[in-house]
This record gives structure tokens, sequence and C-alpha cells, in this order.
């Protein structure tokens, strides 16, 4: 009887682990594509924020030029 229940709890301790350890893996995975997900959206807000500052320093430097220049409206 203590043989069978030690077999018993050998075979539940080592599918509880294997289980564990597949949760954990999965974990990981989502984790790595999470990460990712954010690095693309951080870099796609970076571009567009490049590309509305550029604007703005372009607008500002015409608006300048054509106030040295004597072509202020």
């Amino acid at each position: 009887m203590k043989k069978l229940a030690a077999v018993l709890s050998t075979v539940i301790l080592a599918t509880g682990m294997t289980a564990f350890a597949q949760t954990a893996g999965q974990d990981i995975k989502n984790a790595g594509s999470d990460i990712k997900g954010a690095a693309k959206s951080t870099g796609k807000a970076t571009a567009k924020t490049t590309k509305t500052a550029g604007k703005k320093i372009k607008k500002g430097a015409t608006k300048t030029a054509d106030a040295v220049d004597g072509k202020n409206k």
C-alpha cells in the first residue's frame, strides 16, 4: 500500500510539474510577443512625431525667412 501511494504521488507531482513548465514557457512566449507589439507601436509613434516636427520646423523656417525678406503678410 505504501508503495502504491508513493508511485501515485510521484505521478501526480510529475504531471503537475510538466503542466507548470508548459504554462511558464507559454507565458514567456506571450511576453515576447507583447514586447514586440509595444516596440512596433513605439516606432510608429516616433516616426509620426518626427514627421510632424519636421513639418513644423520647415513652416517656422519659411515664416522666418519671409519675415527677413519683408514678405510678411
